[in-house]
């Protein structure tokens, strides 16, 4: 029989990539652990006091670290989030691999979003048309598989520019730009069910 793994995921304040890990039960009954990102600059901690989980969690939204107290059935079952008490928004989730990779995706786009609003609406060629793709692109991202690379991989960043969001692809570095400027570019957008980023063919 497979030991059950459940997943922890957040966004990294320093770096601002989603950070992701699986442990086993076993290993979370037994002992404290940690989910770092790979810059170094931020980690989730889990502890267990015998009756209730204690984590930490660094927050990709407001930059803080929170604490939560959990009973075990919140970490160890089913799918759990966390919210950030200052933007109200979930900033750390736990459960299975794909639940929480894709809550993941959405809090990516949702925190650049925030980013970008405190820049000012001058950040866009066209605000309103911005956010509309943003929303889009979230939707994307929220079906199977609706995301990817040509390459095979799964995992994407996001670069949002003045009249455009880049795609990019973590494992090879393809790019996939998305024209956010005009009606015709959210239009063009709506028109796809799934994404697939063109691939660096080597």
């Amino acid at each position: 029989m497979s030991e059950e793994m459940r997943t922890f995921g957040y966004l990294c304040p320093a770096c601002g990539k989603p950070v992701m890990a699986a442990r086993s039960v076993f290993a979370l009954e037994a002992s404290n652990a940690e989910v770092e990102c790979e810059c170094g600059k931020s980690a989730l901690s889990v502890g267990f006091d015998g009756e209730r989980y204690h984590l930490t969690v660094p927050c990709g939204l407001c930059g803080e670290t929170h604490e939560a107290v959990c009973p075990p059935e919140r970490v160890l079952r089913g799918g759990t989030a966390l919210a950030c008490p200052q933007t109200k928004q979930f900033c750390c989730f736990i459960g299975d691999e794909g639940t929480v990779e894709k809550h993941l995706r959405e809090l990516e786009i949702l925190a650049e979003k925030e980013k970008r609003q405190e820049e000012g609406p001058e950040a866009f060629a066209d605000s309103v048309i911005m956010y509309e793709v943003l929303s889009e692109l979230k939707e994307i991202a929220a079906r199977p598989g609706g995301i990817t690379c040509a390459c095979g991989s799964r995992r994407y960043g996001m670069e949002i520019r003045r009249s455009a969001v880049d795609l990019i692809c973590r494992d090879c570095g393809a790019k996939l730009r998305i024209s956010a400027a005009t009606d015709a570019d959210l239009d063009d957008l709506c028109c796809h069910m799934k994404l697939v980023i063109p691939g660096n063919r080597g």
